[in-house]
């Protein structure tokens, strides 16, 4: 069994001084913690795998191709691989675990 504690994820991708933090990586699929702040823009292009976002704090707009939604703490957005997408908008620091499948590579 592989457990991980939110809060010391969040201390490794800080002390990281990174926005995004592979936590788990496997065969088919790897997880990782993503952080926006208030008022940041988001960096991201196209991804080649699929992708779940499960926004775990904050608040945001995303848009997912043309399609753009409200997101905020228990949100799950679905991207589907080769899509572009951003989040933007960010009015409260923005904490994401990611699901990429198969692994980001």
């Amino acid at each position: 069994m592989k457990a991980f504690r939110l809060d010391e994820l969040e201390a490794e991708r800080a002390a990281n001084d990174g926005a995004y933090l592979q936590f788990l990586r496997e065969r088919n699929m790897s997880v990782g913690l993503y952080a926006l702040e208030a008022g940041q823009s988001d960096p991201q292009s196209p991804h080649g795998q699929d992708e779940v976002y499960l926004v775990l704090s904050g608040r945001a707009s995303i848009t997912v191709g043309m399609e753009t939604t409200q997101v905020a703490r228990g949100s799950v957005v679905y991207v589907p691989a080769g899509v572009a997408h951003k989040f933007h908008h960010i009015t409260e620091d923005l904490r994401v675990m990611v699901v990429f499948s198969p692994p980001e590579s």
